[in-house]
């Protein structure tokens, strides 16, 4: 269904890895940005001048605000309001839902169309500068791609520590926890539907030629990258609650390994280039250690619970291993951080905050009780193995909206 045109990042092209993307919690591989095209020069002669029109001017009302967005130009950021009161996040989220159903109507009513326009985007975490592809469907899975990073984004923004005046450490606060769960789920309800109803709809040929940025396993990578911090951060309400049971700690974060392993699995087998993707593969890496770690730590604490010797020697091992991947995980911590483009953590809380400062402790004393007890050195070295709790969070069930009425009022005009 046409060609693909890829550009070099060696061309001269307009996209920039910027130095330091300032403080992360949620890690966004950049902003793929639409490129100006010219609607006119495609499909004047099938469609209705204000067809034309209403495309042309939504997408580049987007291309203008994507490009504002973009971390090259402002980095990640607390969220800034616009004139008219809301963030410049959500007006290009809006505008970007109200585009699809055009998109829509170009690919199902005027399918004689869906291949006339070259549509062009600058791609962040693959080596070609910006991909070209005369396929409708091409479009729609980049403006799925773009909400959903607008809401990683916007996860980001909500879950950086603020001051509140009151005397008090900057802090998360529960809203906003909350709130960040919500966005978490919606963003990978977009990865899902781009997943399940948009990938069929290309050709096995540009499938294959897809950027690296939207490839199916970067996608799912994504997609469950959200659904890894979702559970993280319920699990951090779960640690702050006094009516959650170890056994709801556990199997939050026996759910939140799972969801980060997937990811990982997903991320390792792609090409992913030096900047923007590798660094993508340090974070889950890095978030893959610390869900083990708090796993681990809650494994032992219910296995220390047990009244045999076994359980004991059990629980030691696990807070052992928790320990150890507690270490793995400010390594990888570490080398995310440092690695292009540069990022700092901003001040530790939630789950890590409470598992920083509790698992050393606890695993110190536990081998030393259990030696006591025992009067044994001998200590289990492999780790049990984790409970295997199936997974609670799903992405929202997103659909894709109506196509655009006009387009069939434009198809009756023109034959009349």
């Amino acid at each position: 269904m046409g060609c693909l045109v890829s550009t070099q990042r060696d061309s001269g092209g307009q996209r920039r890895t910027p130095g330091s993307i300032g403080e992360v919690v949620v890690y966004i591989p950049g902003i793929r940005i639409p490129k100006t095209i010219d609607f006119t020069q495609s499909i004047h002669e099938n469609l209705p001048k204000n067809g034309i029109d209403t495309i042309s001017n939504l997408r580049t009302r987007i291309v203008l605000m994507a490009a504002q967005e973009s971390p090259v130009a402002s980095k990640s950021r607390r969220r800034t309001a616009t004139r008219h009161g809301g963030s410049s996040s959500a007006d290009l989220l809006q505008a970007l839902e109200e585009y699809i159903p055009v998109l829509l109507g170009l690919a199902e009513d005027g399918r004689q169309l869906r291949d006339k326009v070259n549509f062009v985007w600058l791609n962040q975490e693959d080596d070609a500068e910006e991909t070209v592809i005369p396929n409708v469907w091409y479009e729609i899975l980049s403006v799925l791609h773009l909400m959903a990073i607008l809401c990683l984004s916007q996860a980001n923004s909500l879950l950086l520590p603020k001051s509140y005046g009151d005397g008090y450490q900057p802090r998360v606060s529960e809203d906003s926890r909350r709130n960040s769960v919500d966005i978490f789920l919606k963003a990978s309800g977009y990865l899902d539907c781009a997943i399940r109803q948009v990938l069929p709809q290309i050709c096995a040929d540009n499938r294959r030629e897809l950027p690296t940025d939207l490839a199916e396993g970067n996608l799912r990578a994504l997609s469950l990258q959200a659904l890894g911090q979702a559970v993280d951060v319920q699990l951090g309400m779960a640690i702050d609650s006094p009516k959650a049971t170890l056994a709801v700690k556990r199997r939050l974060a026996c759910e939140m390994v799972k969801y980060w392993q997937q990811a990982q699995d997903n991320i390792a087998v792609l090409p992913l280039q030096e900047g923007w993707g590798k660094k993508h593969q340090f974070f889950i890496k890095w978030k893959f250690a610390e869900s083990k770690a708090a796993a681990y730590y809650f494994h032992g604490l219910i296995l220390d619970e047990g009244n045999t010797e076994k359980s004991h020697r059990m629980a030691v091992a696990a807070l052992q291993a928790s320990e150890e991947f507690l270490r793995e995980s400010k390594r990888g911590c570490d080398t995310f951080h440092s690695s292009t483009p540069t990022s700092r953590s901003p001040a530790v809380w939630g789950s890590m905050k409470y598992l920083s400062e509790k698992i050393p402790k606890d695993a110190s004393s536990k081998v030393k009780i259990n030696r006591d007890l025992y009067n044994q050195e001998r200590i289990i070295d492999t780790a049990p193995v984790l409970p295997d709790f199936p997974l609670a969070l799903k992405p929202d069930d997103y659909q894709l909206p109506q196509a655009d009425p006009s387009w069939k009022r434009d198809d009756k005009s023109k034959s009349q």
